[in-house]
């Protein structure tokens, strides 16, 4: 423990709000769910973003913004969507001292306002495919909330495309889930499941959902991205055609996809543990923070300089470095809060080390604890982070694969969701009988899983005969 973290198997809710604080990624805002992100939880979410940004520039997006205040009618245009919205929906009533003639609502997503600009973007197929996407705050008001899992404002970012076929569309948004999964894997160190949503469990206003879910430390699931394939919904709400090839009118076709700060959520409820963060190498703001440790002016000195030249050829190999150089707190302290933190790698270096030319080097995902030559660490600390990167990623993908299970029946069902984990079983109910499910488990489907092996089993619910394979657990 660290910190006076609450230990998770005492009560893991805790422990997370605890180290989100602690951490000083985030505190609670005066306005009652909403959250102030602090610098540390802003550069991590800053690295999240830069990298997501350019996978999507790689892929011929391009950004733009779109104002937060949309009019109330705007939603009313497609039913499906402001009834799958209607709960969460902050609405302004007044401006400038005045009643509005209409009333706005604050964007809980951005589908209508950008539909209807669509509108006057497009007109031939020679517009089409728009590749947008945005980096914005939304409004959704939580009953519940949780710092960055669930807050009433967020930040997110939300990839709206318009195409000219269906094909074009549905391989969008299939494109788009692939690069969530590649940057939750690559990046996050986080394995995930990779499927398509039950029509219960779908993105109000979509034609088919995409998803990728986690499983985080305490065994649930918590859904990191989505995809979603719009069909022609939005264009027909808001009249947008254009001119085929043959000179004939046709609604464009549609995605959209997003991600937000939840990821934060995600990366410390993946890895961290009773001592607090363990971040990823590729996203940590620090990759290595160094804590020089003297008794006198000479000694600081010369441990200074000694340190000086191991952060000019890191920052040459472009590693993240930091040195703690606070004079009001402990050498012991400053471990503390860096293993808080999740710094990957921290060097503590003394007037002892500056004689030997040695650096003491502490992991911070397994613990490991060695002193080597300033040399040897410099010409492998890049490839070390990369190991580190790896096998936070192999850790994961191990728990969950023993903690995934497969049922052939509800009662299996339930003992998976009362010690937690996934439950892998065929599946053939309905709607109604996947709601019955969530009201007496807490348990949902998570996914159909894109990877299906063709074999053919009993349903575990209704002993139907079937060939399609779904994972189901709780989550937030």
């Amino acid at each position: 423990m660290s910190k006076g973290v609450t230990p998770q198997s005492r009560d893991y809710a805790k422990w997370y709000t605890d180290v989100v604080q602690k951490a000083e990624l985030a505190d609670y805002s005066p306005v009652k769910g909403c959250m102030v992100i602090r610098p540390y939880g802003y550069a991590l979410w800053e690295n999240i973003k830069n990298t997501l940004d350019a996978m999507f520039k790689a892929s011929g997006h391009v950004n733009a913004y779109f104002p937060m205040l949309i009019p109330e009618s705007f939603l009313k245009k497609e039913a499906e969507h402001i009834e799958g919205f209607a709960p969460e929906l902050a609405v302004v009533t007044h401006g400038g001292g005045k009643k509005l003639e209409e009333p706005l609502v604050i964007r809980p997503t951005s589908e209508t306002i950008i539909w209807s600009m669509y509108k006057k973007w497009i007109n031939s197929y020679r517009d089409l495919p728009l590749l947008i996407n945005q980096w914005a705050n939304v409004v959704r008001w939580e009953m519940r909330t949780r710092l960055f899992l669930r807050t009433t404002e967020f930040l997110w970012q939300e990839g709206h495309t318009a195409h000219a076929t269906e094909k074009e569309a549905l391989e969008e948004a299939n494109k788009m889930i692939a690069v969530y999964r590649d940057f939750a894997e690559q990046y996050m160190a986080m394995p995930v499941l990779v499927g398509k949503k039950t029509e219960n469990e779908k993105f109000a206003g979509a034609v088919d959902t995409y998803t990728i879910e986690a499983m985080m430390g305490d065994k649930r699931a918590l859904q990191s991205g989505t995809s979603h394939y719009l069909g022609q919904n939005f264009a027909k709400a808001f009249d947008v055609t254009f001119q085929n090839e043959n000179n004939e009118l046709e609604y464009v076709y549609a995605s959209s996809w997003g991600v937000s700060t939840r990821l934060v959520g995600a990366l410390i409820m993946s890895h961290g543990d009773d001592k607090g963060l363990i971040l990823p190498p590729r996203l940590a703001p620090y990759q290595v923070v160094i804590v020089p440790i003297y008794r006198d002016e000479e000694g600081r000195s010369a441990v200074l300089s000694y340190i000086a030249t191991i952060t000019e050829s890191l920052e040459k190999n472009a590693v993240r470095v930091h040195v703690d150089q606070r004079d009001t707190v402990s050498p012991g302290f400053k471990f503390n809060d860096w293993e808080m933190k999740g710094v990957p790698l921290r060097l503590e270096i003394g007037p002892r080390d500056v004689e030997k030319e040695d650096v003491v080097l502490a992991r911070r995902d397994n613990g490991e604890k060695k002193t080597l030559s300033k040399n040897a660490f410099l010409s492998t600390a890049a490839a070390l982070l990369d190991t580190i990167q790896q096998e936070m990623f192999l850790n994961r993908r191990k728990f969950r694969e023993q903690n995934t299970f497969d049922i052939g029946s509800y009662d299996e069902l339930k003992d998976v969701v009362e010690k937690g984990g996934f439950a892998r079983a065929y599946w053939d109910g309905s709607g109604e009988d996947e709601k019955q499910i969530q009201e007496e488990t807490k348990a949902s489907i998570r996914c159909i899983p894109f990877e299906q092996d063709g074999s053919e089993g009993k349903c575990f619910y209704t002993g139907r005969m079937t060939k399609q394979q779904v994972v189901l657990a709780k989550a937030y």
